[in-house]
């Protein structure tokens, strides 16, 4: 029997502009010489970073989504834009075609970003094909990648000074192996440190600092704490420090894993991340003083949140990253990544001009099933009060019976509104992990949804307008949750699948997304 979720009392919520309140931005630049932490309030996880001249680099994970291994630039480690998509899809296994299996929870890993004599370097592994290098005269592309004949787990290259190339890697126990011209072993792997505190010693960085081999490494968890190991020999022995523990709740909890970075002035600086929960793992910048030659981060042992911005010799200006889309260019904004790599067939930004057209592409049965399903991170605001949310306008003419297109929160579990074709009639519908909510029949040809996804209390919920002004909420709530099963926070979807046959499509006329404020909030019913 299909549970069915009426709301009697509409959720009353407002635009943060327009209610004349204040909240945080997308980027973290106060505009006074300060910053605030996290760097960017959204899913960019296992960060490395370099300096290349005046310009910081930034890669992160982004595992089954592709155009994936995103780099970002910056020019101060405070405000970041997009560089490049390093690989622009992954055809090493049929499974990242959602065939015979997909790659949720796995894909591209943690990877190692290097500039070494006019090149620039990503190494990263995935959990079932191996190794992987990628390689660009310049960060915007083109990239080009290759299979190792070996793997490293959470690996992290280093160009010693004598010509020699290295690779740290694995969990809990720590190996240094040598690899040759080509980045195949050119040995033994040698163990240098087995971790002592806890399980899990991994996320290692390799750098060479003052004479010191440093491994930089943590003991990962939502309760991370990250340790610099070091030694005067490449094979050690290496001794332990923990160089930060924050078990302080808030934005810096658990902060671990990432990269050490020395801007031009001589400033030391570590770009971490931190477990946020449904949203995934935030970017955090954090100072760094040597102190009898460890990097101790922070401030007296704490994580900072707001902070003066690096020296970098020079001011700039505060950048957002765009999340919005009109789809007027020919080309999709870096923001976005399909759910394993797309039909290039299946979808256009010409054949209708200002449109994004999904066409179908596969038979399934459900949304986590479905080819060309586009998403992008959900950015988050630091207040049960205060939503995150997407909204879209959507041609529905010409689908076909048995297609699903709409809105979606997705990870695991996950859930949309649409609408969906049975019998020649549409419906718009509210799915909850695969279990209709809601449904009503609706004669309309175009029609707006919205989703509001609450940080706060890890809330989303769905809602559907005719006319872009008065939106009725529809369904049942998804308690967003990060589960390893995906392994990515949650993120706004856009998708079109069918359920019987091919050859239906729908027209996404815009992508827009906004802060706003909850002032009342009742719902009555089943």
């Amino acid at each position: 029997m299909k549970y069915i979720t009426t709301l009697l009392v509409a959720l009353l919520i407002l635009p943060i502009a327009a209610r004349g309140l204040k909240a945080q931005k997308y980027h973290s630049d106060n505009g006074n010489g300060t910053y605030t932490n996290p760097v960017i309030p959204a899913d960019f996880p296992d960060p490395d970073v370099i300096r290349v001249g005046n310009t910081f680099y930034m890669v992160n994970t982004t595992m089954f989504v592709f155009p994936g291994v995103p780099i970002l630039k910056s020019k101060d480690l405070v405000n970041w834009q997009y560089c490049s998509n390093a690989v622009q899809r992954f055809d090493f296994s049929p499974c990242y075609n959602l065939d015979g299996g997909s790659r949720y929870g796995h894909g591209q890993w943690a990877t190692s970003l290097r500039y070494h004599n006019g090149k620039y370097y990503l190494l990263f592994i995935t959990l079932d094909e191996g190794g992987f290098l990628c390689t660009a005269a310049k960060p915007e592309g083109p990239w080009k990648i290759r299979h190792l004949p070996r793997g490293f787990y959470d690996a992290s290259l280093l160009f010693d000074t004598d010509g020699k190339i290295y690779v740290a890697h694995g969990n809990s126990q720590i190996y240094v192996t040598e690899l040759d011209k080509n980045f195949a072993p050119a040995g033994k792997d040698s163990l240098v440190f087995t971790g002592d505190i806890r399980h899990g010693l991994e996320g290692t960085h390799f750098y060479k600092i003052n004479g010191y081999y440093y491994l930089y490494s943590t003991y990962g968890g939502v309760d991370g704490i990250q340790v610099a190991l070091r030694s005067k020999h490449v094979y050690g022995p290496y001794e332990e420090k923990v160089v930060m523990r924050d078990t302080t709740r808030g934005v810096n909890f658990g902060i671990h894993q990432g990269a050490l970075v020395k801007t031009q002035t001589g400033e030391w600086w570590t770009m971490l991340f931190v477990d946020q929960g449904a949203f995934g793992r935030f970017p955090s910048l954090q100072p760094v003083k040597w102190i009898d030659g460890w990097p101790m981060v922070g401030v007296n042992g704490q994580a900072v949140a707001t902070y003066k911005k690096p020296d970098v010799g020079k001011e700039y200006p505060i950048a957002t990253l765009p999340t919005s889309d009109e789809f007027n260019s020919p080309k999709l904004g870096m923001q976005w990544g399909w759910n394993h790599n797309p039909d290039s067939t299946k979808w256009s930004l010409t054949e209708r001009a200002g449109y994004l057209r999904l066409k179908t592409a596969k038979v399934v049965s459900e949304l986590p099933q479905a080819r060309n399903t586009l998403t992008q991170r959900i950015f988050a605001y630091y207040s049960k009060h205060i939503l995150s949310t997407a909204t879209t306008k959507m041609d529905i003419r010409h689908m076909r019976n048995g297609d699903v297109a709409g809105l979606a929160v997705f990870q695991d579990p996950y859930a949309f509104i649409g609408v969906k074709r049975t019998h020649g009639a549409d419906y718009i519908v509210m799915v909850n992990n695969g279990i209709t909510m809601d449904s009503i029949l609706t004669k309309a040809s175009t029609i707006y949804f919205k989703a509001y996804a609450n940080y706060g209390t890890n809330r989303a919920t769905f809602a559907y307008s005719m006319d872009n002004k008065t939106f009725t909420h529809f369904g049942n709530a998804l308690w967003m949750r990060f589960s390893l099963k995906v392994f990515t926070g949650n993120k706004f979807c856009l998708f079109n699948y069918a359920t019987r046959s091919l050859g239906g499509y729908v027209d996404f006329d815009w992508f827009k997304t906004a802060p706003e404020t909850i002032i009342n909030s009742v719902s009555v019913g089943k």
